[in-house]
């Protein structure tokens, strides 16, 4: 695989999220239908807000400030493609029948075809950015920058290990006093350094 695929694959991991593809990797191929329904930064967000806690389609969309229309758009998206699932109904406001949602975690469990990173990355891109804009404080963003040469050997142990870490903290149970944290990587080719 070349470095731009690879890095496509390190981009997606959170979450919500892919791990690194490799020749080892056994997580079946998302389906068209389940690469489109992830590669949406609105669906992103959805999947993120309905990581710990149910919400109904009114709740997502006062969080997301948007349109209840729209968002319900999105969440049946999700939910046909299995990456929502709807949980017992409950009764809101003046008796309203609601339906809370929580995510499943299925993107993690899948592995997206090369043809759909571009359009995967741009829409992580973007919710990192409206993530991030939320926060009072920027230097609340823990962040690194850092230019290392890496052989292809070097590299791909690199991903090997990160991808390990990812993985056991995607496995690890929440304490008692756990706060959500979002998590985003990025590598890629400094195209101005020779």
């Amino acid at each position: 695989m070349s470095i731009p695929n690879r890095l496509g694959k390190v981009n997606h991991s959170c979450r919500y999220d892919e791990g690194v593809a490799d020749e080892s990797d056994d997580r079946p191929l998302a389906t068209e239908a389940e690469a489109k329904a992830v590669a949406s930064a609105v669906r992103l967000r959805i999947l993120r807000l309905c990581l710990d806690k149910a919400l109904t389609n009114k709740e997502i969309a006062q969080r997301l400030g948007a349109n209840p229309a729209t968002v319900l758009h999105h969440v049946r998206k999700l939910v046909d493609t299995g990456f929502l699932a709807a949980q017992e109904e409950r009764s809101g406001a003046r008796g309203a029948r609601e339906i809370p949602y929580l995510a499943t975690r299925k993107s993690w469990r899948l592995k997206m075809g090369e043809e759909h990173w571009s359009v995967l990355t741009g829409a992580m891109l973007q919710v990192f950015q409206s993530e991030v804009a939320q926060l009072d404080d920027p230097a609340q963003v823990n962040v690194a920058r850092l230019g290392p040469r890496l052989s292809e050997a070097q590299y791909e142990e690199f991903q090997r290990r990160l991808q390990a870490l990812l993985n056991d903290l995607a496995r690890q149970e929440p304490g008692p006093d756990a706060k959500p944290y979002s998590l985003f990587i990025a590598i890629h080719p400094d195209t101005g350094r020779e």
